[in-house]
């Protein structure tokens, strides 16, 4: 470890020389207050800005272990700090100039989601704090621009250090705030599971977002107001009572005319999975953190998934018990989805009319006597939701706007009307019965065989070099390979996609033997994450700040989008 003023004399040392010169600069430099990391020096001023670290010592810092002594309140405090250190970044991003990316300041920017990221992390032992950020290292042309480095690192980072990183610079309610927020939505979130719910939603929410492209709450959109005969009630341990929507574990059926708000709550529904931050409006939106959005996605390759259950008897032969494709229709991929989440573990399925392939959804009465069962090769999902339900304890959760027959079907009916939701169970099962079932008996599903295996190619990676790249949150590239995740509405976060990247390279280096089943390579996977987190996937000792955790659901579905990956 070296001081400050040894940073200062090397910094005036490569001046004006040429960009390489700014590589003498890595290791450790003893701030006041803090440790500073030049961790990796980017080649050119045109390319990947550099990554620098910040440490703080737990002690000088000031948080009380109460404040991060679970993994909620630990992750919610990290991501105050990290939106804190942003605050002040902004400031003097780009005050100090040159060529390329000369000046850049940059840290994670999060989103209305509360992630474990490696932006910031805090050691749960003794309360050190860990930032990571980009600097862009100053040039004229291809020439260091040392003087403009000094700035930044000795007049600009500092400041930004010292107005975020320590307790006694932030506003104490606000840090004690996020920490109680995360304790009362993780108490929510373990009374889904005492109270048999598969998801809360409270009383004044604010569901709507302000545009397409915006996931901040709508001003001035209708509050949330639970049905009376669904309205729950409970004790939080710091906001006290608090009163809301209680979806019950079975079959939900959600209607309404169009743009009444059907599609805004199965959203809010979808991302209840991750905790929000206070003031997002859905903060109290908390739903089953297994549930996972199924729907249609034509096109999508698929390799040896057990369908049978709902396509069996195609006029081809091809076995639906190994199916695959490169090209999967509407109805194949959506069963396909619906296996692969039920291998994932999910217990809750969330399923929107609009994004489903209607023949695998639904097929009337009159279709039903035009092309008779023995020639149909698909079970819809109509005939198989109860039985996910009784069975195997899968719920659903379902928008329909255009059929009723899954009216026979729900144990709970919710009409949204203006955005408010009305309970209507008892209505529409009395308007149903006018309108009965086709007559027959579906044939019981086995258990889809979840015996799939994954071998590792040992060409992969050999030399240690895997080009991973990025492309915003539609998906992922892997040397040549690109995994397309545009359909996996649940990842909420872009460098979520680049902590699949790494686990992807790290499971097909190290889990995929050809022997371990999928499941038993989440399991693995988990592990290793839940134990070390990314240090342990990536085997770096300056990890990039650019990485947020991806659910076990999520890393399933990369796996199973990845075409070039090798399955028995």
């Amino acid at each position: 470890m070296k001081t400050n003023q040894e940073l200062r004399n090397t910094l005036r040392q490569i001046d004006r020389r040429s960009y390489p010169a700014y590589k003498q600069l890595r290791g450790v430099y003893r701030f006041e207050g803090f440790l500073l990391g030049i961790d990796h020096v980017q080649g050119d001023p045109f390319a990947a800005p550099s990554r620098v670290s910040v440490r703080v010592a737990g002690a000088q810092a000031g948080f009380d272990a109460v404040l991060y002594d679970t993994r909620e309140k630990k992750t919610a405090l990290e991501d105050l700090l990290l939106r804190s250190f942003g605050q002040q970044l902004r400031e003097f991003s780009f005050q100090a100039k040159g060529s390329g990316k000369s000046g850049l300041m940059a840290v994670t920017v999060p989103g209305q989601e509360v992630l474990e990221r490696t932006g910031c992390q805090i050691n749960e032992k003794n309360g050190d704090i860990i930032l990571r950020m980009e600097i862009g290292f100053p040039a004229n042309g291809r020439t260091v621009n040392s003087r403009e480095l000094e700035k930044i690192l000795f007049d600009f980072l500092p400041v930004c250090v010292k107005k975020s990183l320590f307790y006694r610079a932030l506003d104490a309610k606000k840090v004690q705030g996020a920490a109680d927020l995360a304790e009362d939505q993780a108490y929510i979130r373990a009374q889904l599971k005492e109270r048999d719910l598969a998801a809360f939603v409270a009383n004044g929410a604010v569901l709507p977002r302000e545009s397409g492209v915006s996931r901040r709450p709508m001003k001035g959109a209708v509050p949330f107001r639970s049905p009376a005969s669904m309205e729950v009630e409970m004790e939080l341990p710091n906001a006290g009572k608090m009163r809301g929507m209680g979806v019950r574990r079975g079959i939900t059926l959600i209607v309404g005319g169009g743009y009444h708000g059907k599609s805004t709550l199965l959203k809010a529904l979808e991302l209840g999975i991750y905790n929000h931050i206070r003031g997002d409006g859905r903060e109290y939106v908390i739903t089953d953190d297994t549930a996972v959005k199924i729907r249609a996605e034509d096109g999508r390759g698929v390799k040896g998934v057990d369908i049978s259950m709902f396509i069996t008897n195609l006029p081809n032969g091809k076995d639906t018990r190994k199916f695959s494709t490169d090209d999967a229709s509407g109805s194949t991929s959506q069963a396909a989805n619906v296996v692969e989440a039920m291998e994932a573990g999910s217990k809750v399925f969330l399923i929107d009319e609009d994004t489903s392939a209607t023949n695998f959804m639904i097929r009337d009465e009159l279709m039903q006597r035009v092309v008779h069962r023995e020639v149909e090769p698909i079970t819809p999902f109509i005939e198989r939701v109860n039985g996910l339900y009784e069975e195997r304890g899968i719920s659903t959760v379902l928008v329909a706007g255009s059929s009723g027959s899954y009216f026979h079907k729900a144990d709970c009916i919710l009409q949204m009307n203006r955005y408010v939701p009305e309970e209507i169970t008892e209505l529409a099962k009395k308007e149903a019965a006018a309108f009965p079932m086709p007559a027959g008996d579906t044939p019981k599903a086995d258990e889809p065989d979840f015996g799939r295996v994954f071998r590792a190619d040992r060409k992969f990676g050999a030399d240690g070099r895997v080009k991973m790249k990025t492309m915003g949150r539609d998906g992922i590239s892997i040397n040549r390979d690109t995994i397309d995740l545009r359909y996996v509405e649940q990842l909420a976060d872009s460098e979520q996609l680049s902590g699949l990247a790494r686990i992807m390279k790290y499971m097909r280096m190290n889990i995929f033997d050809g022997k371990k089943t999928l499941r038993e390579a989440l399991d693995e996977v988990e592990t290793v994450l839940a134990g070390k987190g990314f240090e342990g996937i990536c085997g770096e000792s300056s990890l990039p700040g650019t990485l947020a955790m991806p659910r076990r659901q999520e890393i399933a579905a990369c796996v199973n989008r990845w075409r070039e990956l090798n399955r028995y």
